[in-house]
């Protein structure tokens, strides 16, 4: 690990300062769990490290499922899974982070930190895109929010500039009889996704009035299958039209090879997985609806 110069700011503003002098040159430290590993390996290197640990006001949970969810830039992946709020109202990103099997990972971590690290197996990314979530920005002239889709570009690479930084998460509200769902396929429990698969259905009288599909850990970035939300949509869940938004959301997800499976096992298994996903949230939703 070379050298660089270590800097705490104390206000979102002067931290954003640094990154428009530093530029590329910076990093920004939340938990550390990527940038830590990857400095020392040498994969990473920077003229300079800023560390949010000073700046006050980043560290928050709050809302619910009436209100909408928000999330700050410094609130730790072991927050938000021991959230009662997370737990009853988005139940499918307390379901990603508990199978997050590292505590010292999830103590440490970030949700803001993890989506920005961009890693196409990210279990945080797919249930926050299945629930319309959007990233809080900051920059030198400006505020602006960025969905999740937009945000992500490439393995390992966002939209932000080098001067703007995520300040947090905000998920909106669920409309009545919403379930949602997260499941993983990994090679052990505390590897890394092969396939990972979020979905959050609304249901009326077992018809889908809305509904949201994401894949990851099957594409160079987290992939959101329109095709197959369509055609669940005003449609009775059917068996058969449940596995028909199956094969659709396989065929969308362009399934790739790397070291951990090949394109044609991640095709096969994201077609099952994308049908449980989608059985398990319209038993939820339904049970909503009966509340």
């Amino acid at each position: 690990m070379r050298s660089f110069k270590y800097l705490e700011p104390e206000s979102v503003e002067e931290l954003v300062r640094i990154l428009t002098v530093y530029g590329k040159e910076a990093k920004v430290l939340a938990g550390g769990v990527d940038l830590v590993r990857r400095m020392r390996r040498g994969e990473i290197k920077s003229q300079c490290v800023a560390g949010l640990q000073m700046i006050h006001g980043l560290d928050y949970i709050e809302g619910d499922g009436r209100e909408g969810l928000r999330i700050g830039a410094l609130t730790t992946l072991r927050t938000i899974e021991l959230s009662p709020i997370v737990q009853k109202d988005y139940v499918l990103l307390y379901e990603a982070i508990h199978q997050i099997a590292s505590i010292a990972v999830k103590n440490m971590g970030t949700a803001v930190g993890n989506l920005c690290v961009a890693s196409p197996a990210s279990d945080v990314a797919p249930p926050l895109l299945a629930l319309g979530a959007e990233l809080k920005i900051t920059g030198p002239t400006s505020k602006s929010t960025m969905t999740i889709e937009s945000f992500f570009i490439g393995v390992n690479r966002t939209a932000l500039q080098p001067s703007e930084i995520v300040t947090g998460i905000l998920v909106p509200s669920l409309p009545d009889a919403t379930g949602g769902a997260f499941v993983k396929l990994a090679r052990t429990a505390s590897d890394i996704a092969k396939v990972n698969v979020a979905v959050t259905l609304t249901v009326t009288n077992n018809t889908c009035k809305d509904a949201r599909i994401a894949l990851g850990s099957v594409a160079p970035t987290v992939v959101r299958a329109r095709k197959a939300e369509n055609i669940v949509k005003g449609q009775k869940l059917e068996p058969k039209m449940i596995a028909e938004a199956a094969e659709a959301a396989t065929e969308e997800a362009k399934t790739i090879t790397d070291v951990r499976s090949t394109a044609e096992y991640r095709k096969r298994m994201a077609r099952v997985l994308v049908k449980r996903a989608i059985e398990k949230a319209a038993e939820r939703a339904a049970a909503k609806a009966r509340q």
